[in-house]
């Protein structure tokens, strides 16, 4: 497949489907087990971070499975030791834990905005590796991606950002800001990289260029990377319902219902709507007269043909042969081999 083709829609959703169904069974498993997983999103704004977020936790349980997207740290925060505000949303036994964003802000947007001094950036540097080895010794699952989306898509969704209504809280002056620093962030990324991509805690590199095969792509490797076992689901039956005939419901009049506006929407549907729903009815008249016109234009040669025939038989008749065609003339052509 070529890497500009996109994935077609249909496929997109049927493989998205069965892996979310592979997910709940991770959740299962991480439940019953009491495994702890942590799973590290990072990349450049608008790498498509939220989007496969989205996409792994949209049909988890939400008591054991949290996404943790902190705020810039309080002044408070600031005087603590750096990895303490994260350590306090690391995952208890059967719990998923995703960072959109993590301690690795140091390593980024702290290190190019100047939000934290060079001897802080070293520090970060030297210590993470052993913070996550720690993590990881503890029996924690962790597992790190780098979203990594080029300029030209970037611009692209930022775009789609400033003029959609719906996706304005998307961006930030923070996130322009960061755009003018391309090659810094470029150089931040590689220093990061080249101190924590170690054999213990690597990094996976995705390509999130198109939003849909980005998700794919990441959900399928993140399944290979957990041990999970397919725990069989233990089926409850529904009881009847308790039954108390003392029982008197209040009544509903006497209640305040929300009013069903789905009424008034489907009652004052769209005329544009319609116009198109009757543009689309075939018109079954002049589909008739065309289909007739059609048949015509065919049994037409057919009648001349056949008038011929009969001119042609009756001349037999009178003792007169019909004129011979060209092909009963000619004689069969011989055939060379080139």
């Amino acid at each position: 497949m070529s890497k500009k083709q996109k994935l077609p829609k249909h496929i997109y959703e049927q493989e998205l489907e069965r892996l979310q169904l592979e997910l709940v069974y991770v959740q299962r498993w991480a439940n019953k087990t009491k495994a702890r997983i942590v799973i590290i999103f990072e990349g450049r704004d608008a790498a498509g971070k939220g989007g496969v977020i989205k996409s792994i936790t949209e049909r988890l349980n939400p008591r054991t499975c949290r996404t943790v997207a902190l705020p810039v740290p309080t002044e408070k925060e600031k005087t603590q030791w750096y990895f303490q505000r994260y350590v306090a949303h690391l995952p208890s036994a059967g719990e998923i834990v995703i960072f959109d964003r993590s301690w690795y802000n140091r390593a980024g947007v702290e290190r190019v905005m100047g939000f934290c001094t060079e001897k802080e950036h070293e520090d970060f540097m030297r210590d993470c590796p052993d913070f996550e080895a720690m993590l990881i010794r503890s029996g924690i699952i962790l597992i790190k991606y780098w979203f990594s989306v080029s300029a030209q898509e970037q611009k692209r969704r930022f775009q789609s950002r400033i003029s959609d209504p719906s996706k304005n809280w998307k961006i930030s002056p923070m996130d322009m800001q960061a755009r003018q620093h391309w090659v810094d962030y470029s150089r931040a990324k590689d220093t990061m990289l080249r101190y924590t991509d170690t054999k213990l805690s690597p990094w996976y590199i995705v390509d999130s260029d198109d939003k849909a095969k980005s998700r794919i792509n990441c959900i399928s490797h993140l399944l290979t990377l957990i041990p999970y076992e397919i725990i069989p689901y233990e089926k409850m039956a529904l009881k009847p319902l308790q039954r108390d005939d003392s029982y008197i419901r209040k009544p509903m009049s006497e209640q305040t219902w929300i009013p069903d506006v789905t009424s008034a929407l489907m009652q004052a549907e769209d005329p544009l709507t319609e116009r198109k729903k009757a543009k689309k009815k075939p018109n079954k008249k002049k589909k008739a007269k065309k289909k007739s016109q059609e048949q015509s234009k065919l049994e037409a040669p057919k009648a001349e043909d056949q008038a011929e025939e009969l001119d042609g038989q009756a001349i037999a008749k009178e003792g007169e042969s019909p004129i011979p065609s060209i092909e009963e003339n000619e004689e069969a052509p011989v055939q060379t081999q080139e």
